[in-house]
Parts: structure tokens; sequence; C-alpha cells
């Protein structure tokens, strides 16, 4: 087993792969940037608001203002220095930094894609992803080669694949499969579509979406894994993202999942790219020779080169335990969403709220009925009346800001009601709980009423 193990860390395959992956992944968040304040998402979502939903531990990380923007500024700058391969090391730290504080500004715009952006630079720090096609190995010649350890290939080809079997394993459960849910409820929207539209609120095609949608995740990992059902794979992934994006407005996901997709294709099509690349910008390329490359030894020290794959190993086993957190809690998952975040449960999910939110002075017993937009935006006030977190974290803000304005101790209570995939709406918070007096942890949360409803699978 050792054995099998050492001579795994010691393969090595050619760099041309992880410098695609590079170029590919730089300048795609580069874009992503673009996209954010050209659509004036920047001033939207992090300077207008009055209050932000911070993350539990990182009530810290705020939005500065005006210097919002020279956030992103350093994020799109880092996205292309990584795409160049120009000090890569210092650029994908920076990229990471950035994109990640700006994901933590406000849990409000979370997205599955997002996180798994911040995991993937997080690994790319530790990949030797400059060590071809880079202006680093054009100017370095201790750095330029053209072979990588295997496992610095492996990793990412790994992480895609846990995004995707994972969201098929969540798929397994009654409202996907047996219901429809939420398809049956958002396909309609679309009728106005040409040519697909008159077919979309028929009741069969959401099953079969539904069906198709939980197949393809379990699969295509595996489908794009062996060469011979690659290219068909890579058809199947280019149809299943344009039809998502046609169909549902979650950005620029299903072109990063595209683009990354081709991590899976051979090192020789990812050569001829950089190849064409290169040639067409009149650059060259780092000054190392073509070789065979596959099960090729690695000429470097055993090592640093271990202990980095055990490091990154640890990366990658918590990417495929921390999704089933859930299982320590009780309730339904859909319901609660404790552990719902960051494993990979895409889209799955219909869920419409409403929250009343009343201060009291127990020593006077004059009471204030909250009207949240005073404090909240639309987007975040519908974000908060479904989630659990959210409502404990905007209690704890209103019992702050009306002690600001005199009340000795306020006590908060809400009145709130969640409809979940299409059922009637149902009470959601206990509202005879004081949330002023409730703390934000990582243990369940009690006040939370429960599911009158049965949801079963994963």
């Amino acid at each position: 087993m050792l054995r099998t193990v050492n001579t795994y860390l010691n393969t090595t395959t050619d760099a041309a792969s992880l410098a695609f992956f590079r170029l590919a992944f730089g300048i795609m968040m580069f874009m992503g940037m673009v996209r954010f304040a050209l659509n004036g998402w920047i001033d939207k979502f992090y300077i207008k608001p009055v209050f932000h939903f911070t993350y539990f531990g990182f009530g810290w990380v705020k939005p500065l203002g005006i210097y919002t923007y020279g956030i992103f500024i350093v994020c799109a700058a880092a996205a292309l220095m990584v795409a160049a391969g120009y000090k890569y090391r210092m650029a994908i730290i920076l990229f990471f930094l950035s994109f990640t504080y700006i994901e933590l500004m406000d849990k409000t715009t979370y997205l599955n894609h997002y996180y798994f952006i911040s995991v993937v630079s997080f690994v790319m720090i530790f990949l030797p992803a400059n060590a071809a096609f880079s202006f680093d190995a054009k100017h370095n010649n201790e750095l330029g080669s053209n072979t990588v350890p295997r496992y610095t290939v492996d990793i990412l080809k790994l992480l895609l694949g846990i995004v995707y079997f994972y969201a098929g394993i969540a798929k397994l459960n009654s409202d996907w499969l047996a219901a429809a849910l939420p398809l049956k409820i958002w396909l309609p929207a679309n009728a106005h579509l040409p040519f697909i539209g008159a077919f979309l609120g028929k009741e069969w095609v959401a099953y079969a979406f539904s069906w198709i949608g939980a197949v393809y995740d379990l699969s295509i990992p595996f489908l794009l894994l062996y060469r011979r059902t690659r290219l068909f794979a890579f058809v199947l992934v280019i149809i299943f993202h344009v039809l998502t994006r046609i169909l549902f407005p979650i950005g620029i996901f299903p072109y990063v999942m595209i683009i990354s997709t081709l991590i899976f294709f051979s090192s020789g099509f990812h050569r001829k790219v950089l190849e064409y690349i290169t040639s067409r910008v009149k650059s060259q390329r780092p000054e190392v020779e073509s070789q065979q490359v596959n099960n090729t030894p690695i000429n470097t020290k055993h090592k640093p080169q271990i202990a980095k794959a055990v490091f990154l190993a640890v990366i990658v086993v918590i990417q495929l335990v921390f999704p089933f957190r859930y299982l320590c809690y009780p309730g339904e998952l859909f319901w609660t969403e404790e552990g719902f975040r960051f494993s990979w449960r895409v889209m799955l999910m219909e869920k419409a709220g409403y929250a009343q939110f009343t201060v009291t002075d127990p020593q006077t017993g004059k009471y204030v009925v909250v009207d949240n937009t005073k404090f909240l935006t639309r987007f975040q006030e519908k974000q908060m009346s479904f989630q659990p977190d959210f409502i404990l974290e905007y209690a704890h803000f209103l019992r702050d800001y009306y002690k600001k304005q005199g009340m000795a101790e306020p006590e908060v209570y809400v009145n709130s009601y969640v409809a979940l995939n299409g059922r009637l709406s149902r009470p959601f918070i206990d509202s005879k709980v004081n949330l002023a007096k409730q703390d934000e942890s990582f243990s369940h949360k009690t006040w939370i009423l429960p599911f009158t409803g049965s949801i079963s699978g994963f």
C-alpha cells in the first residue's frame, strides 16, 4: 500500500494541464469581477445596505464603504496575474484572500460556486501552476518545467468530481425524485422561451428534468475520467449547463463548470491549446523541450512533495466529510438549513417566508413593530425570512439598535411563516422566544418549530 502511494506521489504528468487550468481560471475570475462591477452589484450588495448578514465567526469581515471597490480591483488584478503566471504565488494568495473576503462580507449573496472558487484558489496556492506557459517560468529557468507531480492535476479533477457527485447525492430525496420539486414550480415560469417554452409547463417534463439531473450529476465525473466517453460527457456538460443558464439566473456558474471540466482532457489537448494561444499573442513559451512525461519519476526532494501531498489530502478529506455535518442536527435539513451551506446542494428547494419582528421594552411594556425595509434591502429581507441564522442575527441587530434608542433591555420576537417546495405556509420560529437572548453557535437552534411534512432521502 505504502509503495503504491509512494509511486503515485512520485509520478509526473505534463505541466500543460495545470497551466491550462491556471489560465482558464484566471480569465474566468477576471471576467467575473468585471461583470460584478458592470452590473452595479458592488454598490447594490455591499455599499448601499445599512446592515450586512455575516457568517458565524467572521463578523469582523465587513464592506469598506467606497473602498470596497478596491477589494474588487485587487481581486481582478490578481486574477489576471494568475492567468499570466506572473508572480503567481503572490497573485493566487491575493486572489484567494480578496475573493474570500468578498464572499464573507454578506452571506445574503452566498452561492455554491463562490465557495467552490475559494476552495480551488486555496488549493492552487500549493500547486506549481506556473511551471509552464507562464511569465515566471519564462524568466526563471529553475522554475520552468514540462512536468509537475500528477497529484497536482488530479486534485483539481477530484474537487470537480466532488461538486458533481455530491450534488447528485443531494438529489436523491423524495421531493426531487418522487414529486419533481422544486422544478415543477420553477419550469412553468419559463413558458415564454422559444421552442422549449411550450413543454416546460408539463408535469412529465419536470419529472424528466429531475431524474436526468440526478443521473447526470452522479455519472458525469466517471464519464469524464474515462477516455472513450470523455468527449460525449463534455457535450453533455455543455448542454446541461447552457440549458441551466437559460432556465435559471445562476450567474457565471455554468461557464465556470464548463471551462473547468476541460481539466479532464488529455495533456496533449491542453498543450496544443496553450501553444496556439502563445503563438497568437506572439509570446515565447518557456525554454524547456517537450518530452514524454507520463509515469516519469520527478527529480525533486521527496519530503517536501510528500508533506504537500498529505496537506492537500487533508483538504480533500475535509471536503468529503464536511457536507455530511447536517447529520449532527435533528429535524429536516431543508427546513432548518443547519448544515445546508457548503455541501453542494444546488437548487434543491423553493422557500418563501414572512417574518414580522416586534421589539418590546420590558420596563414600560411599549413595543415597536419593525419595518424591515428600514434596515434591509428587498433581497436581504427575502433571504432572511426563511433562514434561521439570518433571523437570529437580524434580531440581535434590532436589539442593539433599539438599545441605542433608549430601551434598557429590548426583547425581540418574530412572527414567521415559511412555505417549502410548494407546501402550505407553516409557522417557522417560536414566537414566544426572545431572540435577543439566544446566542449564535453551531448547536441546534431549539426555537425552530418542527417541520410537519416528510422528505426522505439524503
